[in-house]
């Protein structure tokens, strides 16, 4: 296979509609705001790669971890975290509890391996 291949064969699962998809939510009365939204997402996930980055280079190229600059990172991804929550009308609060409640019920003693390995279904 080459790569003109690939892509045809790729873009099969493509509709081509992405676009209109778009513009359908940024035009309806959604319970968020589309562009704040993908600000958001689009913010959290770069500043997580900064955070991966400077993690794998701090231990693969032998720089060594800078705990100010991971710091500084890590409130961006806060931030960030913080937009999709005022986008979307949650409170950070209430998410940290959610999540707190969600891992006390999946690991009731502390984490565990095997629970880990054998969820059950729609333990999300």
């Amino acid at each position: 296979m080459n790569g003109k291949e690939y892509q045809e064969l790729a873009m099969r699962t493509y509709d081509g509609y992405a676009m209109n998809r778009l513009s359908s939510n940024v035009m309806s009365a959604t319970f968020y705001e589309t562009a704040a939204l993908l600000n958001g997402v689009l913010g959290l996930t770069g500043e997580a790669g900064e955070v991966s980055d400077l993690v794998k280079k701090g231990i693969f190229h032998e720089k060594g971890i800078d705990r100010e600059h991971l710091e500084k990172e890590l409130g961006d991804v806060m931030w960030y975290i913080a937009l999709i929550c005022h986008t979307c009308g949650f409170n950070l609060d209430e998410i940290m509890q959610i999540n707190i409640d969600k891992l006390k019920a999946r690991y009731p003693e502390g984490f565990n391996v095997v629970k880990a390995n054998n969820r059950e279904n729609g333990d999300v």
